[in-house]
């Protein structure tokens, strides 16, 4: 056996030595399948999952594929529980397919007997059946399509679904053909989409997903329900369809707290969506309001719960997920999987930094000494408290200064989760701030004056971790964050990457109080990025002087 960079232990967890020559090549292969869970400075730790197995094997990788990376960079022998375990795990996927029969009845179909006995008999699952039409096929309710996937994918017997789509009511949309076109992974992205019918696309923040978007729309030539998080999110997917497709305004339509408008297009935010009005869901008729062929989720491991369950009736129409991570906080990654569909395409961040399409970014940790009255009163509080005061030390104050002045003349985002740490940072550095309660023309504004750079800084809360378009910007200095959310850390080294017409490289700055939870935080929210293949620079606030301009 080589003397590779990985150790395959029998608990199904993977070893990475980061020093070894081949540990970026190993990364590379094994993220494919396994989620990284620690990340300290010299050996990784990847743990091999169910979902990750079937993820990969949807996205078209075997099982053999996956052994063989680990045999390849394996500085041991796989143990033999392991590459057995891998085999079959992966072999459930498909085992059992939802498709329909000659009259278009919805029906669960299996070769294997004794595994279509099994679902057909758990207590979740016999409602959903109507009648066993003979030995390899059960009938199937209606209405039940979304919720039959989910309970046979927390069975452990996930279903390939090839019961088909509803094409929608046709409408012409195609993309622009003025001096651009889809790079390579785009163009793969979006027909491994419509070759596995539905399911997620994954890519970096700044690597154009709303393009695989206009993409699939101009593929699927139907009326499509855009999904996003917000009004400012909204309206740059219009814009982006305006300037890269045939559509016009008059055929997109704004469905949010301040407009009420169906057209063929349709870009509609989550919160409307979930809003409820005498305990009911008040918008519901959007998701009938057209006989829509195509939904798009963006930014889709940020759906709301409530969405799952409109989703699960959704599942006659073709669905893309976009996002950056599938990294979910609540751990429904598997209803991501079983409602939206599973990942279809994948590429890691630093490969599409290889080919020059989003920025380098170098990362720092950024360690603050609490004084000695601060340390006491933080030592001296409660657990639920501790977080809070050590992620709006005032320590980090005269750090944001000395890091601002450094970046002299680029354009800086400081984001903060705390909003009265907020209304500090932007008195201190005289910068105009962005939180939720900024109206949205405000919002638009301001993003705007920071593109074109009449602001330099901007001090902006979790608001702008998501769907928001500053190419412009190169330096980030996170002062506090959502604990240890790791789908943030990705959000907000994204708002970074995009190309720079400026040439120059991005810098994220995450500030820590040292010996603090906000330090314990820091290492999972890094986990992610750490996986991608973004290393932390870990830096003492008392000498900056180290970091490279």
């Amino acid at each position: 056996m080589a003397d590779g960079p990985l150790i395959v232990q029998s608990d199904r967890t993977v070893l990475l030595e980061v020093a070894h020559p081949e540990a970026e090549d190993a990364r590379h292969d094994l993220a494919v399948f396994a989620e990284l869970e620690r990340a300290p400075e010299h050996i990784h730790t990847y743990r091999i999952t169910r979902l990750g197995l079937w993820n990969a094997r949807a996205a078209g990788h075997r099982a053999e594929d996956m052994l063989g990376t680990l045999e390849r960079y394996s500085k041991f022998p796989i143990p033999q529980s392991v590459a057995v375990d891998i085999r079959e795990t992966v072999g459930r996927y498909g085992k059992l397919v939802i498709t329909r029969d000659d009259e278009g009845e919805l029906i669960l179909r299996s070769d294997d007997l004794a595994v279509l006995t099994e679902v057909a008999s758990a207590k979740r699952i016999a409602p959903l059946l109507t009648r066993r039409i003979d030995d390899t096929t059960f009938a199937v309710e209606a209405w039940a399509r979304g919720q039959l996937k989910q309970e046979l994918v927390k069975l452990g017997w996930p279903a390939e679904d090839l019961a088909g789509y509803t094409p929608g009511t046709p409408h012409e949309i195609a993309l622009k053909e003025d001096g651009w076109h889809l790079r390579d992974y785009q163009n793969k992205a979006v027909d491994n989409f419509f070759e596995g019918g539905s399911g997620v696309v994954v890519l970096p923040c700044g690597a154009g997903k709303t393009l695989v978007g206009a993409g699939a729309m101009a593929t699927a030539k139907t009326t499509t329900l855009v999904l996003v998080t917000n009004t400012v999110s909204a309206r740059q997917w219009r814009d982006e369809l305006l300037r890269r497709t045939t559509l016009t305004e008059e055929e997109i339509g704004e469905y949010s707290g301040q407009s009420k408008e169906i057209k063929p297009v349709t870009i509609a935010t989550y919160q409307i969506l979930t809003a409820k009005r005498k305990g009911q869901y008040a918008h519901l008729s959007l998701l009938d309001a057209m006989d829509w062929g195509l939904v798009v989720y963006d930014e889709v491991h940020l759906l709301p719960a409530p969405v799952f369950k409109l989703t699960a009736e959704l599942q006659a129409r073709r669905r893309l997920g976009l996002t950056a991570t599938l990294v979910r906080e609540d751990g429904r990654e598997g209803d991501v999987f079983s409602l939206i569909g599973p990942k279809r395409f994948d590429a890691p961040w630093k490969e599409i930094e290889a080919q020059g399409f989003i920025s380098p970014a170098a990362c720092y940790e950024v360690r603050v000494d609490l004084p000695p009255s601060d340390r006491l009163e933080y030592a001296a509080s409660a657990d639920d408290e501790r977080y809070r005061l050590a992620a709006t030390a005032p320590a980090k104050l005269d750090v944001v200064r000395a890091l601002v002045r450094r970046h002299e003349g680029e354009r800086i985002l400081i984001i903060g989760q705390y909003l009265d740490q907020i209304d500090t940072l932007a008195q201190v550095l005289d910068a105009p701030q962005l939180t939720g309660a900024t109206p949205v023309w405000e919002r638009e504004e301001l993003f705007q004056k920071f593109r074109t750079g009449e602001i330099k800084v901007l001090v902006v809360s979790k608001v702008a971790n998501f769907s928001v378009d500053l190419p412009e910007a190169t330096v980030a200095i996170q002062v506090s964050g959502s604990f240890g959310s790791r789908q943030e850390e990705a959000q907000r080294l994204g708002r970074l990457l995009r190309p720079k017409e400026s040439g120059l490289s991005a810098n994220f700055y995450t500030l820590v109080a040292r010996d603090t939870v906000d330090q314990d935080f820091a290492q999972n929210r890094q986990r992610f990025l750490a996986e991608q293949g973004y290393s932390y620079t870990i830096l003492d606030s008392g000498s900056l002087d180290a970091v490279a301009a």
